[in-house]
């Protein structure tokens, strides 16, 4: 099995679409309602949102061959770098995928999480992952955003489909 080198890009732009908009909502939110831990893992909103930019740009880094870094720091949990860093993170992903063909994306790459171990797999699965560990993530946001009585903005993938074709 595969997936087409177009389907891939139109799921990474559906990913940074709706990282945008949650960012967005999450601006709205009083400093407390942003750090408030609801008792997962990444405890709070901007916590939660942090880990997928942090995510987004560790798996890049890994596709692009490069040394990932560090995963997260001190400066990353600032709403101003999810607000900044974050869409200028998606254009360098858009960037990337620009050069994809179906050929390229069956090809397996290798990479080292981050327990150093490695891993290699054809292209297309971790592209894939990125946008599902998103979307997962997101969903866990937009529940704490109704946990405290706000109106998460919709982030389905048919909206986002939708929103492409008009």
């Amino acid at each position: 099995m595969s997936v087409s080198a177009d389907a891939l890009r139109l799921h990474l732009d559906y990913t940074a679409w709706a990282s945008r908009r949650l960012v967005a909502a999450a601006a709205q939110l009083s400093a407390e309602e942003l750090q408030r831990d609801f008792g997962t893992a990444d405890k709070s909103v901007l916590g939660t949102l942090v880990h997928v930019f942090g995510a987004d740009r560790i798996w890049l880094a890994r596709l692009e061959g490069k040394p990932p870094g560090s995963f997260l720091t001190e400066a990353d949990y600032l709403l101003s770098v999810l607000e900044n860093d974050w869409p200028a993170l998606h254009e360098r992903w858009k960037q990337w995928a620009a050069g994809l063909t179906d050929e390229v994306v069956r090809r397996v790459v290798t990479y080292h999480d981050t327990k150093g171990r490695e891993w290699s797999q054809p292209l297309w699965q971790p592209l894939l992952h990125v946008v599902n560990h998103a979307t997962h993530h997101r969903g866990q946001v937009s529940g704490f955003l109704r946990a405290m009585g706000h109106a998460p903005p919709v982030l389905d993938l048919v909206a986002y489909y939708r929103t492409v074709a008009a």
